[in-house]
């Protein structure tokens, strides 16, 4: 598949890693010519400088035959205008334009994205994707990291494993014995910063951090086996009242469980805006760093902290306070992937990436075909793919032990009509089974050959 990529970014740096890295034709635009140097010295791809939107750098980049247009610059403008032209002039098939301007997001003007006005396919709204992140978060307090697949029906779940979890240095298929009717796997094993898909006769350490893809009705009692004790929450502390806040605050309040929320914002217009927009939630102006004004708020008691405003030292610092306070949970919006190693130092429990939630959903829409959903673990080490099984495939028909996955994949979860089971050796895969998959970066071209046709571009 031949792809441009306007935007070189952290953003579209890491959509040309995966994709150049699948052996697909990459084209890397940016203005700025040093962040396509960037991307060319690293990455597989082809670099073009210039204005994403003008006619000419779109035909360098070989838009007359290109399958696909990704316009992820820093401008919404630019890549509504650049879809437009890769559509009008070059007739670019597929494409994908990441939007922030809540305005061009609202839903009565959705006719905008029509081919005969702007030809978006497929609009990305990160401030959405992040406050959807963030409410993910919030319903599964004792992950730092969490994801729906199968339609709500499975959940991935990250937990970090403390001294006295009940099942370190147990192996995992002695687990699976003690546990035969739990439906959860551990799919991922984070190590000394180090990921790893585990064999069944490794054993959990204090201070790892695992990924278990768990059955919905069974996630409390997951939680529960790895030493993690799940508390009803009813008070939430939200430092900042920009976009995300703001969408996090309206969906709690729209909620059928009783909820309190206040949110801090230091901006007074758009602690204005909230205050105008929130029904029961009381908004508060000032610095979410502040002691007085985080306790004005009953940081005390409050069930949870989530630090979403767009200075990262900011998130990291008012969480820290929230927690010397007695909050029970903190939650950080982080951009600079080179903060994470400090969450669990600064015990913050949870944190939210940006970029990765974006590279998810964008990955999500580019792999169309039978694949139902992307989630890109970390900084882009391993993917969680959900994906369809075709007649074609090579998976189709055999029982999960006859199948040679690649030493980095597991399987999490297989879903056979209305019914999720957990995967085990004797379990056949069927064609129209829909199945989970945990992969490493370095394994995801391997698994799309096992898929074959389920994982099909076009």
């Amino acid at each position: 598949m031949k792809v441009i990529i306007c935007g070189a970014g952290q953003v579209g740096w890491q959509i040309a890693r995966h994709l150049s890295g699948e052996r697909n034709d990459v084209t890397v635009v940016d203005h700025n010519p040093d962040l396509v140097r960037r991307a060319t010295d690293a990455l597989d791809v082809q670099g073009i400088a210039g204005h994403a939107s003008y006619p000419d750098v779109l035909d360098k980049a070989g838009a007359r035959d290109a399958d696909m247009i990704i316009a992820a610059t820093h401008s919404d403008e630019v890549n509504m205008v650049t879809c437009q032209v890769a559509h009008s002039v070059f007739e670019v098939p597929r494409k994908i334009a990441r939007l922030r301007a809540q305005s061009y997001l609202n839903a009565i003007y959705s006719d905008l994205y029509r081919r005969d006005h702007l030809p978006i396919d497929v609009v990305i709204s990160p401030e959405r994707e992040v406050a959807e992140a963030a409410l993910r978060r919030l319903a599964a307090p004792a992950a730092f990291d969490t994801e729906l697949f199968l339609g709500g029906k499975a959940q991935l779940l990250g937990i970090q494993l403390d001294e006295d979890c009940p099942v370190l240095n147990t192996p995992l298929r002695q687990l699976t014995d003690l546990f035969s009717t739990l439906r959860a796997i551990v799919v991922g094993v984070r190590r000394k910063e180090r990921l790893f898909a585990p064999d069944p006769g490794d054993q959990l350490y204090a201070d790892d951090q695992v990924y278990v893809m768990a059955h919905f009705e069974d996630m409390t009692r997951t939680f529960e086996i790895f030493g993690k004790t799940v508390h009803r929450q009813e008070r939430v502390v939200i430092v900042g009242g920009g976009n995300i806040g703001l969408s996090v605050a309206q969906a709690l309040e729209g909620r059928a469980e009783r909820l309190r929320a206040r949110v801090i914002e230091k901006n007074r217009t758009c602690a204005e805006r909230a205050a105008d927009s929130l029904e029961r939630t009381i908004v508060l102006h000032g610095n979410g760093m502040n002691r007085d004004l985080l306790s004005e708020a009953g940081i005390e008691k409050a069930d949870a902290i989530l630090a979403v405003t767009d200075d990262d030292n900011t998130n990291l610092l008012a969480s820290v306070r929230a927690k010397q306070a007695g909050c029970r949970m903190a939650i950080a919006l982080v951009n600079d992937p080179t903060l994470l190693p400090l969450m669990e130092p600064l015990e913050i429990d949870a944190y939210i990436n940006p970029r990765a939630t974006t590279v998810s959903s964008i990955l999500r829409h580019i792999r169309h075909g039978r694949v139902r959903a992307v989630y890109s673990i970390g900084d882009a080490e391993a993917e969680v793919i959900e994906a369809q099984i075709l007649s074609p495939s090579s998976l189709a028909g055999r029982q999960i032990r006859d199948i040679d996955f690649p030493e980095g994949v597991l399987v999490g979860a297989i879903q056979k009509g209305d019914d999720v089971v957990k995967p085990a050796g004797d379990v056949r895969i069927d064609e129209g089974d829909i199945i989970v998959v945990f992969a490493l970066a370095e394994d995801v071209p391997a698994v799309e050959q096992l898929f074959q046709a389920s994982i099909d571009f076009f």
